[in-house]
Order: C-alpha cells, then structure tokens, then sequence
C-alpha cells in the first residue's frame, strides 16, 4: 500500500513546487529589482534623449461652419410665375454640405494651389509634384464634427509658416466656391441665366424676322378678338416652355416618381390640352383677319407676330425666375464662414518627451518582469534532473542548422 501511495505524493509535491504565490512573486522582483527598476529607467532616459533629438514640429487648426439649407425664400413667387424654382429648391438641396467642402477640400485643385502659392516643393525638399502632394496629405487632417464644423489641422516643422499654410486651404476653398456652383441658389442662377440668354436671342432673331417682313409687305392691322387669341397662345406655348425646362432640370435632381414632378407633369398636360382646344376651335382666326386685308403676306407677318409674342412672354417668366434667384443667391450668407482661423501655436505638437518616455518605460518594466519571471522558470526546471535533460535537449536542438 505504501508503495502505491509513493508515485502520488511525489507529484504532488512537484505540482505544489510548479505553482507561485504571492510570496514566491515577491521574492522574484527583489531577486531582480536592479532589473526591474533600472531597464525601465534606462529605457525610458534612452527615448527622452532620442526625443529632444527629433525636430519640433507644430501644428495649427481652422475651424470653418459650412452654409446651412434654407428653403428659398422666391419659392412663393416662383410658385405664383409657375416657375421651375420652386420645385428646383426643394429638390436639389444637399444631403450633407459637410461631405461636399471636405471633398473640395481634399481635391487636387486645391492642393495644387496650395503647393503653388507656398512653393511646397521647395519646402518639403520634393524633386516631383505628386510626391508634394503625398507628403501635404499626411500632414494635414480635415474632418467634420458631430456640431456641423469642419476643422483643418496642419503640421509643419516651422512654426510661423504652419498657421499660414492652414490658412491658405481657406482662401483657396473661398475663391474656388466663387468659380463653382455648389449651393442651391446659385445653381438655380446659372440655370436660369442660360435659359434667359436663349432665349433672348430666339426673340431677337424673330424681332428681325418681322422686322425684315414689315418692310416687305408693310404694316398689318389685327382686331381684338385675332390680338386677345394671338396673346392666349403666345401665353400657353410660353407656359409648355417653362414647364418642359422645368421637368429637364427636375430630372437631374429627382426620379419620375417625385410628387412634385409629378404636378409639374399635369400642369404640362392641361396646359397643352388647352392650347389644342385653343387652336382647333379657332383654326386662323388671327390668319383669317389678316389675310382678309393683307392677303397671303399678312398671313406670313401674323404668325411672325405670334412668334414674337411666344419669345416675349418665354423671355418675360424666365427673367423674373432668373432675378428671384439671383436675389437668393446674394442674400446667402458667405459660402465660408470662418469661425476660428488659424494663428501661430505657441508649443510645439511633437514630439511630447513625456510621452515618448513614459511609454518606452512601460514596455521595459514589462520586458523586465517577463525576463525575471523566464529566468525563475529557468532555475525551477534546472533544479530537477528531468528538467535539466529538458533543457539540454532543448539548446542542443536550437543551436541544429
């Protein structure tokens, strides 16, 4: 029985002399405290002076507050012209103007411009553009808040250059905007001022058209039921007009199943079915009237007329949606507004020697407390003949080729 009993009580103890306690853990660190207390401090001396050998480098911060949506305030009067504005408005605001000024800003136009205006590649010591720009990019951080600011931080290793340079992303964003049209009431302004100038010119060249007639077949008199019909139509097909260019820039902005595009579709059609009741219930009334007095050229000079008249009213909408939105669009606050912009910093951002040394201090103290703990281990194995083979065994197999 005592014999059974041996084997068991043998391997008790050794897994009772494997195991550590707070004492045995105690006794490990004053056996290594010149380890554990001096690599930390070497460690952490070593990166403090390789800290203090890094240049300074500084940075400095803008903070910028992007144009906020606001509906138009000619939505009421473009709604009463029948106008396409309104709908416009409401359609093609932005999502989130955050996103769009941080891609501008993000651009490589803007970028070139900075590099140019600061000759960045003499600074950055750079023998090729791109790599200018790659080096401008890890140097600088845009990013939006959660309160609807974007913020521009740059770092440099001058101190009194960085500030500028943080500054010169806003004026190149200012001057860029200025060439763009990013906000809702100047899209609506350039629009409406290409429609305004074909038009004007479709008129001028049907003012020359009569013009050119009346010398030929003279002046044509036109009664009041011919002029009241000839306005009636001249107004209807101006109105198809305004509304077919209203649905063209709808459709860049919304799908066909928009509500708006959808009314703007009805007032299409029953204004067209009023015109063709229009022109089929009087078929040349107007013609008639001047063809009765003038003959066939009278008849020629009346639809001149009715075209001029058409061009006029076409002319008359567009021009008021154009000043609408022109309005709006000087009205809008500044497309930048520039909450904070960026001065001269004071300290320098990198490197922190504190830091540097209380992190190389760290990872040595961990160094040091795992290097006394192996070397523990080491003297526990070696302590038994088994253990000792082991550990043979094993360095004779780590120095094999």
């Amino acid at each position: 029985m005592n014999q059974l009993h041996a084997p068991t009580s043998s391997s008790a103890e050794v897994v009772v002399d494997s195991e550590l306690t707070i004492v045995d853990v105690l006794i490990i660190f004053a056996k290594n405290k010149r380890l554990i207390i001096g690599l930390p401090i070497i460690a952490a001396v070593i990166a403090g002076a390789v800290g203090l050998a890094l240049p300074n480098v500084y940075r400095a911060s803008t903070k910028l507050l992007p144009p906020q949506q606001s509906q138009s305030s000619a939505a009421a009067l473009l709604s009463q012209l029948g106008g396409i504005a309104g709908a416009a408005a409401g359609s093609a605001g932005l999502k989130n103007p955050n996103d769009l000024y941080i891609g501008m800003l993000k651009s490589r136009t803007i970028a070139d411009k900075v590099i140019e205006k600061f000759d960045l590649k003499k600074v950055y010591e750079t023998d090729s553009l791109e790599k200018t720009r790659k080096k401008l990019e890890e140097n600088t951080v845009i990013t939006a808040s959660k309160d609807g600011f974007i913020t521009i931080e740059v770092e440099d290793k001058n101190q009194k250059f960085v500030a500028p340079l943080t500054n010169g992303y806003v004026d190149e964003l200012l001057q860029l905007t200025k060439i763009l049209a990013v906000t809702e009431a100047s899209q609506r302004r350039m629009f409406f001022e290409q429609q305004l100038e074909l038009s004007k010119n479709k008129l001028a060249a049907a003012e020359m058209a009569l013009k050119g007639a009346l010398d030929t077949g003279g002046v044509i008199s036109v009664d009041s039921d011919s002029r009241a019909i000839l306005e009636t139509v001249g107004r209807l097909r101006a109105q198809i007009s305004a509304k077919e260019i209203q649905l063209s820039s709808m459709r860049a902005f919304v799908t066909t199943n928009n509500p708006d595009f959808k009314r703007v579709q009805e007032e299409l059609n029953s204004s067209r079915i009023e015109l063709s009741k229009l022109e089929n219930g009087r078929p040349d009334a107007a013609g008639k009237s001047a063809t009765n007095e003038s003959g066939q050229p009278g008849l020629e000079n009346i639809k001149i007329l009715r075209e001029i008249k058409y061009h006029q009213m076409l002319y008359e909408l567009l021009a008021k949606q154009y000043e609408a939105a022109r309005l709006d669009e000087a009205k809008d606050p500044s497309i930048i507004q520039v909450l904070d912009r960026a001065i001269e910093p004071e300290r320098k951002f990198k490197p922190k020697i504190l830091f540097i040394a209380a992190i190389a201090g760290v990872i040595a103290l961990l160094l040091a407390i795992g290097l006394a703990f192996l070397g523990e281990m080491k003297a526990r194995l070696l302590r038994s003949s088994t253990g000792a083979t082991q550990w043979v065994q094993l360095k004779n197999l780590l120095r094999r080729k």
